[in-house]
């Protein structure tokens, strides 16, 4: 069976991260995986490339200039055509609307994996959504959360299935910039977080609320990797809150040495289709505390591999990371469970099995 997988590409998040994931044990499985990339210039999307040959999965690009292109739409279709696929599968927006478009040409099956609860499926856009849907034999949610949410926005629930993300191991690459090239003093408290500066991470309720953590521990430092618009925002909230010196914007690099050198892993998002990124905390054995929303507490079991707190809750965050410094040996038995749970529960082997059979179920309908 061959699978063509259409994702926009402007570097390395969660979406792509799952996919460098799931696309090479595809092939393990038998399954010839492939990507079609509608490629941004002048992104980070050649190191989604670089991964991707060093996994062996085969890829073409499309350039993507805008977001609505005839050309583009020709060019995803002769690119589909000389791969000529068994199923195309979609991801988030770009690869919906232009996968569906080539499969309906192609006479080919199509499945979409929907990765976030996006707030805009509420609103005009939906009808849009849904006319697209409507080609793809079996929509994938990432989380029971997400599928919940697809439903509320008028998506069928008999084409519906979940299957959560899958991560049995860190990424390999060592950090570009390093906790010791960022200033991290040796043996300061470290609170991480990763996340793109934007909205919906909500890195302003962090910011506020580690600066009373600070206030209680003055040798603490906080880390937030990723880029995004909102880097001079919250750079400017960071020196108005008198805790410039202690907060570092890392920018977009490879987590590894952050994970082994953190106390403890933050994400405040305001809504989220799963965080990848807290499969890769747990996997560092770290102590997570994050907000109560969207699939969150499906991965996170609160009060066991971390603590959960409202979205929004300055106190409450500063609360949680506060008594998790202060409590070390609390801290490292819920990242031990938080390992355990990870591996159990979120294994790169349930994931592509999953996957495998929505495809055999799409090609069945």
């Amino acid at each position: 069976m061959k699978v063509l997988h259409l994702h926009k590409i402007m570097g390395v998040s969660g979406s792509e991260r799952h996919l460098l994931t799931l696309l090479p044990a595809l092939r393990d499985a038998g399954i010839d995986a492939r990507v079609l990339a509608l490629d941004v210039p002048g992104t980070d999307a050649p190191r989604f490339y670089r991964e991707l040959e060093r996994a062996r999965v085969p890829y073409r690009t499309v350039t993507c200039s805008v977001d609505v292109n005839p050309r583009m739409a020709v060019g995803v279709t002769r690119a589909a055509r000389a791969e000529a696929p068994d199923l195309v599968h979609g991801h988030l927006v770009h690869g919906d609307v232009y996968g569906s478009m080539a499969a309906a040409l192609l006479r080919t099956p199509f499945v979409s994996s929907r990765h976030n609860d996006d707030r805009y499926l509420l609103g005009p856009f939906r009808h849009v959504d849904r006319l697209f849907a409507r080609r793809a034999k079996r929509l994938i949610a990432i989380s029971d959360a997400v599928r919940r949410f697809l439903v509320q926005a008028g998506l069928p629930e008999r084409k519906l299935v979940t299957v959560h993300y899958g991560l049995n191991e860190l990424p390999p690459e060592p950090s570009e910039v390093t906790p010791a090239d960022a200033g991290i003093p040796d043996g300061a408290p470290l609170v991480l977080a990763v996340g793109r500066l934007i909205e919906q991470k909500d890195h302003a309720t962090l910011l506020r609320a580690f600066a009373s953590v600070a206030s209680q521990y003055p040798d603490a430092r906080l880390a937030i990797l990723g880029g995004g618009p909102l880097e001079k925002e919250l750079r400017r909230l960071a020196a108005e809150l008198g805790i410039g010196h202690a907060v570092v914007l890392a920018g977009r690099t490879s987590i590894r040495d952050w994970l082994a050198r953190a106390d403890v892993f933050a994400h405040t998002s305001r809504w989220e289709g799963f965080g990848i990124v807290l499969l890769e905390a747990m996997l560092a054995s770290l102590p997570i505390v994050a907000t109560r929303v969207s699939a969150v507490p499906e991965v996170v079991a609160d009060g066991e591999t971390g603590l959960l707190v409202e979205p929004g809750d300055v106190d409450g965050v500063a609360a949680a990371i506060g008594s998790l410094l202060g409590d070390p040996d609390r801290g490292r038995a819920l990242g031990a469970a938080g390992l355990l749970r990870v591996r159990s529960s979120f294994s790169v082997g349930a994931m592509t099995d999953r996957t495998i059979a929505v495809y055999q179920e799409a090609l069945r309908a």
